[in-house]
């Protein structure tokens, strides 16, 4: 498979905090790549390292061959890298539609809009309804529509369960499943373990900064040891389940 995204070597750093050492990943096109972990493994800064929220100290991250990491965060976005931070990244005091629209403003191309209401019908009929007055569920889906709608090459989705029931965890696995059948290549970090092996191609387990496994999620089932190390008995019992 072709490579889109590459991170070699890359630090990066809160202060003197190393939050990421010496980490290498290759992303192929159009696969799905789920990065687990404990808190505090470096997880979200990796996703903020790739897309410009926070500067790599050292190393070097390409995307489809254009080094990226020292680009501006709004220049990466247009290259066709979208990144969904945790938390909902919504304008709570707009309507559905208003905030569809100013997704839409920096879409590459293309109207949008018909796609995302094919994919979240709910949001069609909460389109003036405002933002901020959703249900958890409802906004999550929200920010997954004001991503797609930009018609990203990658989407990077950062913990989009947090905080939600295990009911529309699924329902929303469903649409990034839907999403990424689209030929949408998508990084993953994720906190329901289970959904994200059903859905990844890929699997790469971060501790403390560094890069501790990386395979195919059928490879887990065969190693507890390692599991249990990273992810700990509860991650060990959502991957045997």
């Amino acid at each position: 498979m072709r490579t889109l995204l590459r991170l070699r070597n890359v630090d990066a750093r809160y202060g003197r905090f190393v939050a990421l050492s010496n980490v290498s990943l290759i992303v192929p096109e159009g696969a799905v790549v789920a990065l687990l972990g404990p808190n505090g493994a470096g997880k979200s800064t990796m996703l903020r390292a790739i897309s410009g929220m926070l500067a790599p100290v050292a190393g070097e991250i390409t995307f489809d061959g254009v080094r990226i990491d020292r680009m501006p965060d709004h220049r990466i976005a247009k290259l066709g890298l979208t990144h969904i931070p945790e938390g909902r990244g919504i304008f709570p005091g707009l309507t559905v539609r208003e905030n569809l629209l100013m997704a839409r403003n920096t879409a590459r191309d293309g109207d949008g809009l018909g796609r995302v209401f094919e994919l979240f019908p709910i949001l069609q009929k909460r389109r003036s309804q405002t933002a901020g007055t959703l249900s958890g569920g409802e906004q999550q889906m929200l920010s997954l529509a004001r991503a797609i709608i930009t018609t990203p090459r990658m989407l990077m989705i950062d913990e989009l369960s947090l905080g939600l029931a295990p009911r529309l965890v699924s329902q929303l696995f469903n649409n990034v499943q839907s999403i990424r059948d689209s030929g949408t290549t998508i990084l993953l970090v994720e906190q329901y373990i289970r959904h994200a092996l059903r859905l990844a191609d890929i699997v790469v387990i971060l501790h403390k900064g560094k890069v501790r496994f990386i395979g195919e999620p059928g490879e887990l089932e065969h190693d507890e040891t390692l599991v249990e190390s990273y992810l700990g008995t509860s991650g060990a019992e959502s991957i045997s389940s």
